[in-house]
Order: C-alpha cells, then sequence, then structure tokens
C-alpha cells in the first residue's frame, strides 16, 4: 500500500496559486490580505479565494488558508467576520498561530479543519496532545528537527490522530520560529505578525571570522531525503516560499511531483535536482534534517545563488563563459516562465454566472430553476452549464397581496450574487401573477436554493462572538506582587531580602537520565520551576522527569508540552512570556482547557493593546517589566560564523558545556549580544535591556505580579547591575514609591521600554 503523501505548496498571489495547481500540488496554501504571516506577499482577496478554491477542487487540489499571526484583542470582531464568511466555502483549512483563535475556531467554528502553523514552535512529543485538544488536525513541526525527532513527533501524532507537516524546500530561518524578535525590538515590525524584515539577512560589520553576513543560513531542501522522510510518517511534504512568483513555484513543484511519484512508483529516486537551481535559491542544504549542524549551512550571499551555482556547475572562468553561462540561464530562465503563462492561462477563477428563473400556477409549488455556467478547466473547451431545479414545500395560493412579484422575488433571492456567483438575470415570466407563499416557505425555498450553489452546504449564519466579561483581580486593592527570575544556584541567598515569588530557570538541555534537578528543586522547595520555550527528544524527557519527580505546587512553563504534562499531573501552572499571549481568547482556552492558572502577558504589546484583555475569573495576569531583550534563539552556532570556533560542527557537548559570548554590529551601527549558556542554546540579544517602569503607574490594577529577570542571560560583557540592589528599588517602586526610578535609570544605565509604546 502506498504511503499517503501530500504535496503542499505556496501561493503568495493567483499566478503562483495556479502554477501550484498545474504543477501538481495535492494541497496549495495561500493569505488574505490580513492575518496572515506573509504580508509581503502580494496575497489575494476572499473573492479570489473562492475562485482559487474552486478551481484548486477541480484538480483534486485542495486550499488551506494562512491565519497564522497573533491576534490582538480589538481584531476578534473583524477575524468572526471573517471565518464566519470562511465557514460557507469548501475551504480545506485554516493554518493557525494564536491559541485564542485555535479557541475561538474549536468553539464557534467547527468545521474548519485545523492546522497548527510552525508559528506554534512545535518540537517536542508532548505538544502534540495540547494542540490537539485545541483541536488542531495536524501540524507542521519546527524545520530544526532531525530525522529521529520527526520520527518520534509522527508515532506521537498517530496516537492521537494528528497529521504531521515538514517543509522539504526554501527559506531556512535561522531562529526557531514564533521565537524570534528581532526586528519587533528594533523597528517594531513583528515576525508574529507577518512583517519580519529579516535582520538574518542584513550585512554586518565584518566579523573576526571574517563573515559579513554571518546569519545567513542556505536554504533548506530535502529532496534527496524524501525516502526517509516517508519511512519517519511524514504526511506534508511543504514547499516555502509565498513571497515567492509562479515560476518558481511551478518549478520547485513540478520537481517535487516527479521526485515522489517516481519513488512510489519505482522505490528509487528518480529526478537529479538541478532544476531547483535554476529558481531563487541560497544554495541548499539539508543540514537540519540530518542532524549535522555545520557551518556549511551559511552563505554569505542572502540572495539569489543560481547564477554562481550556474558558473561553478560549467566551470565558467574567462569573461566569454562567465557571459554565455549567464545568458544562458536567462534564457532557461524566460524559457520556464513562458512555459508556465502558456500552462496557466486557461485557469479562470472567475464568478460563475447564475440565473434564476421562478415559474407556478395556484395549487403548485414555486419552481426556481438555477442555471450556473462556469468557465472550462480546459483550453479551447465550452463553459460547463449545470442546471439545478428547487420546489417550493408548500403550493402557491391566490391572494390579493401577491409576495411573488418580480420586485419581491428580486428583493429576496439578490443576495445570491456572491463571492461564488455573478447574478446576471432573474426571470418570473413563467410564474402567474396574483399568488403567494406563506413567508417560512419562502424563505425555505431561498435558503436551499443557496444551500444546493454552495456544495449542499446549508449557509451558516454570521457568528458574533460574545463581550467578554473583565474580571477584577483577587485583591483589587493590593499592588503588583514582585517576583524574581534566577537561573544561577548561588543567586538563592537573593531569596533572604524579600517575600517575592522566585522562580528558577531550568536549562535548556540536560544530559541524558540527569536528575541533578530534581534533587536541587526538592532541596529548595520555596524555587518555582520556570521551564524553557525548547525541549527537544530527550531534553523534554528529562524535564518531564523533573516534573513528574518533584510535583512542584506551581510551575512557570514557556512550553505547551511541559503545560499539557502539568496539567495531566494536576500540577497548577502559569504561562510564560514566550507563549506569546496577545489576548483574552488565549487566556480563556489556557484555563478552560488546560487549568492554567494566570499567564505573562507577552511584551511585545502596548499599553492601549494590554488595556483591553479581559481577564478570566480566578485567573492571574504576569507581566515582565525587566529582562533582557531576546531577538532571537536557535539551534544553529552563532560564535562559527562570529568568532570562530575550533569545532567544526554543533554536538551535545557544545550546548552542555560553551558558555561564549560575543556581538555583532549592523552597519548602522547598532550592536548586538550573542550570549550562549551552559545548557542553553545559541540566543541573539538588543543592546538594551527592557525596563518599563511606567506600566506599574498606567496599569498596575490590571497586574497580580510584575517579575525580574536576574539571570545574566544576554548580559555579553557588560557589567551586570547589582541585583539585591535591583530588588530593594523596584519592590519600593512597586509600593508607590516614584522617586526611586532615577536610581533605577543609574542602576540600568541602556534600557528601553519602546514596545510598551509601538505594541503590534
Amino acid at each position: 500500500m502506498k504511503p499517503n503523501i501530500e504535496l503542499l505548496a505556496p501561493g503568495g498571489d493567483i499566478e503562483a496559486i495556479k502554477a501550484a495547481i498545474i504543477a501538481g500540488a495535492d494541497a496549495v496554501y495561500c493569505g488574505l490580505d490580513a492575518f496572515n504571516a506573509r504580508n509581503r506577499a502580494s496575497n489575494i482577496s476572499f473573492d479570489e479565494l473562492v475562485g482559487c478554491i474552486r478551481l484548486a477542487h477541480q484538480y483534486n487540489c485542495e486550499i488551506f488558508l494562512t491565519l497564522n499571526i497573533v491576534i490582538l484583542e480589538r481584531e476578534f470582531k473583524t477575524l468572526a467576520k471573517l471565518l464566519s464568511r470562511l465557514v460557507n466555502t469548501t475551504l480545506d483549512g485554516v493554518i493557525v498561530q494564536d491559541i485564542g483563535m485555535l479557541y475561538i475556531l474549536k468553539k464557534h467554528f467547527p468545521t474548519l479543519d485545523i492546522h497548527a502553523s510552525t508559528q506554534m514552535t512545535t518540537h517536542n512529543i508532548g505538544q502534540i496532545p495540547f494542540l490537539k485538544k485545541l483541536g488542531a488536525s495536524r501540524v507542521n513541526l519546527s524545520r530544526e528537527l532531525n530525522l529521529r525527532e520527526i520520527t518520534a513527533m509522527t508515532i506521537a501524532g498517530k496516537e492521537q490522530d494528528v497529521l504531521m507537516e515538514v517543509f522539504v524546500h526554501g527559506s531556512l530561518c535561522v531562529a526557531f520560529s514564533g521565537l524570534c524578535y528581532s526586528t519587533s525590538a528594533s523597528v517594531g515590525n513583528s515576525g508574529n505578525r507577518g512583517r519580519c524584515s529579516q535582520a538574518c539577512r542584513e550585512e554586518y560589520e565584518t566579523t573576526n571570522s571574517g563573515n559579513n553576513f554571518p546569519l545567513n543560513l542556505k536554504d533548506n531542501s530535502a529532496f534527496f531525503d524524501l525516502p526517509a522522510l516517508v519511512d519517519a510518517g511524514v504526511h506534508s511534504f511543504k514547499v516555502e516560499g509565498r513571497i515567492k512568483g509562479a515560476s518558481y513555484v511551478h518549478t520547485v513543484i513540478d520537481s517535487f511531483r516527479k521526485q515522489i511519484d517516481g519513488y512510489l512508483e519505482t522505490g528509487e529516486l528518480t529526478q537529479d535536482g538541478e532544476r531547483l537551481y535554476k529558481v531563487f535559491n541560497r544554495d541548499l542544504t539539508n543540514k537540519f534534517l540530518k542532524g549535522d549542524l555545520n557551518q556549511s549551512m551559511f552563505i554569505e550571499n542572502p540572495r539569489d545563488n543560481s547564477t554562481n551555482h550556474a558558473l561553478n556547475a560549467k566551470n565558467a572562468i574567462s569573461v566569454v563563459q562567465i557571459h554565455d553561462t549567464k545568458q544562458e540561464l536567462s534564457q532557461e530562465r524566460d524559457a520556464l516562465q513562458a512555459d508556465v503563462n502558456e500552462k496557466i492561462k486557461y485557469l479562470s477563477i472567475e464568478k460563475m454566472n447564475l440565473s434564476l428563473s421562478f415559474s407556478g400556477a395556484e395549487n403548485m409549488p414555486l419552481t426556481v430553476t438555477a442555471t450556473i455556467v462556469e468557465a472550462s478547466p480546459l483550453p479551447d473547451s465550452k463553459p460547463v452549464v449545470r442546471v439545478i431545479e428547487i420546489h417550493s414545500d408548500q403550493v402557491l395560493v391566490s391572494t390579493q397581496s401577491s409576495n411573488t412579484t418580480h420586485d419581491d422575488l428580486v428583493k429576496r433571492f439578490k443576495n445570491l450574487n456572491s463571492s461564488q456567483y455573478t447574478l446576471e438575470s432573474m426571470n418570473s415570466d413563467e410564474l402567474a401573477q396574483g399568488l403567494s407563499l406563506s413567508f417560512k416557505s419562502l424563505t425555505a425555498l431561498k435558503n436551499d436554493v443557496a444551500k444546493q450553489l454552495n456544495d449542499g452546504q446549508a449557509i451558516l449564519p454570521e457568528v458574533l462572538l460574545p463581550t467578554l466579561e473583565k474580571h477584577p483581580k483577587a485583591d483589587i486593592d493590593a499592588p503588583a506582587a514582585l517576583s524574581l527570575l534566577i537561573c544561577d544556584e548561588s543567586d538563592i541567598h537573593l531569596g533572604e531580602l524579600t517575600d517575592a515569588d522566585i522562580y528558577f530557570k531550568l536549562p535548556d538541555a540536560y544530559k541524558r537520565g540527569c536528575t541533578k534537578y530534581v534533587d536541587f528543586l526538592n532541596d529548595n522547595p520555596r524555587l518555582i520551576p520556570w521551564f524553557p520555550p525548547v525541549l527537544i527528544g530527550k531534553d523534554f524527557d528529562v524535564a518531564v522527569t523533573i516534573l513528574e519527580q518533584v510535583k512542584p505546587e506551581l510551575i512557570v512553563t514557556n512550553n505547551t508540552g511541559i503545560a499539557h504534562r502539568a496539567y495531566e499531573l494536576g500540577i497548577k501552572w502559569i504561562a510564560g512570556p514566550f507563549l506569546n499571549t496577545t489576548n483574552s481568547y488565549a487566556l480563556l482556552a489556557l484555563q478552560e482547557s488546560f487549568d492554567c492558572s494566570g499567564a505573562f502577558i507577552s511584551n511585545e504589546i502596548n499599553r492601549q493593546q494590554i488595556q483591553t484583555i479581559a481577564r478570566p475569573k480566578n485567573f492571574k495576569m504576569m507581566y515582565s517589566i525587566y529582562h533582557p531583550i531576546l531577538l532571537m534563539t536557535s539551534r544553529q552556532c552563532f560564535f562559527q560564523q562570529s568568532v570562530g570556533c575550533d569545532k567544526p560542527r554543533i554536538d551535545n557537548g557544545c550546548m552542555l558545556s560553551c558558555d561564549k559570548s560575543t556581538s555583532i554590529t549592523n552597519l548602522k551601527g547598532d550592536s548586538f549580544a550573542i550570549d550562549k549558556q551552559k545548557a542553553g542554546y545559541p540566543s541573539i540579544y538588543n543592546q538594551d535591556q527592557f525596563m518599563n517602569m511606567e506600566i506599574i503607574n498606567d496599569l498596575s490594577h490590571l497586574f497580580d505580579g510584575f517579575m525580574i529577570d536576574l539571570t545574566n542571560i544576554g548580559a555579553g560583557d557588560k557589567e551586570s547591575p547589582d541585583k539585591a540592589e535591583l530588588i530593594r528599588q523596584f519592590e519600593r517602586l512597586l509600593v508607590g514609591q516614584h522617586e526611586v526610578s532615577s536610581a533605577l535609570d543609574t542602576l540600568v544605565p541602556a534600557s528601553t521600554n519602546v514596545q510598551y509604546h509601538n505594541g503590534l
């Protein structure tokens, strides 16, 4: 039995969608003008989406809509209107990042199939049941996983009846998707809102290792790894590229289509992949998939590398050879584009033409004959004509005040002119005059016609989301409590200076079978475990063991896999700031589905956006007022490209023992600290610390607690402020002694709260 494999193509505009369909994609993902994570793509209108769905279905291809950004409170009314329209189409799925959107989809729009976006940073087996409980039927895995880790995820998916989707071609982010705040912190263009400015592709001052593009990765390609991915149990092979054109999409999808079909037919790979180098690429790598993270994954050219590949392939050295090779490549590209244009020019997404005829006589039912004219998907073929006849459930009766005049019928049926149909004419010449039909029967007839025109699906009414009640915090008059985050065992003594809650940040990585932190947390019961966002493979297993053996009264977790296990164990938990919580519905989802006790509100949103959030009953709202500003976290090594490293590739020893720090500087003169803690992922931080004293005066009544981060992470070679003094000054600030602001400014001279003003 052949495996059920889906080839999923990008569609950034109409031409690209058509190109993907004609190239043999099993499904295409595309975005509207709003709510999608590629706002630099052309994207499409709602009417065009409906046309694309119809066209795709003619070719047995599905359409998925990207709604993969975090959602702000004020947007849910507009979002509900959009979803109310989408449920009345034959859309095949929606791709989602925001937990609040997952909540309203499951609760109010259950007919829409939900796919969890790669923006949800899904990388361990505990996250699958979490997403399943929120309604996801498939998950797009983090791009950093290797084959062994993907296999473990697909096994977990089968247990939960959740499909796994893996990127097999296209651009690679150097950061974990969903955990990149680089352009959000610097220019307000958040990747979590589809406005990434691609800081990783920027040019920087030449580093010590001689690189000007130290964060720029080659493109991903698993073209020759298809058998391994099939064996791993992957369902959907996804190609990245919604800002690419039709020629690119057709070339890549056609290449993968032939490779997949050839393999399924013969058991062998039949394609050499050379066509992939004819279109845009930054050279290709499969090293994440192989688990071989090394320096060869980087490339100094962030732009198109196809010309360089052609020159190298032909060993073109002389001026004439270089000229001829470039000209040949240009001609090949022109030919590709012309070929695609020829193939898609007959494909139509135009609305279908609709004509209605009404007929009937006394004591006979009212009959509506709908004639639908649709463009043929084949060139030089006649339009496809369909005729549907629908009868009223009651008969027409003679009356002095008729309600079936031509004008009456026009008023009642005119809204069948829709995203799918152009209502060209309505004819009532065959309908006798002076007749009426009960209002109920006339309404039922109109609904039956609409249902038949909607592929047999009844038209669902618009969903109006209920107004959420804003519940006050438990003690409305009490000032928000201070809490501390530490990661160094030597900082436990800080607890002697304060009654504040103390969170202990657990590592990202562990030795297999590590029990050190079980004993440590049992010996220090005051510490509240703080789990990091990324926990892959054995590191997740160890983190779960810590949770199960310590069984703390309360934890904070930035990882949904740990959240789900805490819920199963009955452990109280708070959602950490890296779960990107920006709206009330996310809070409701966490509370109602997983008995969550509270959440840190995202530092990406501003004062006005925070104020609109409605706290659920008996739920705590927290906020980090002082911390290093994380720009990106990566599974790759930032030191190879910046200061150099003797190791040719990353291994477990790197994760557990490396604690380097350095910095890189862009061409504007802005420096960014690169920090690698022992047992932590390489990360890049802003030059300023985040310190928001304004929120204490503005919104203290909304929050149960404000946290200060005393971990020293991201400090690089800067001298850290006196931690004891920081605690004293922040405690004074929280009880209204605002005069200490100047002292805090002196303690933290390089600080900003620009995100609190800019927002999303």
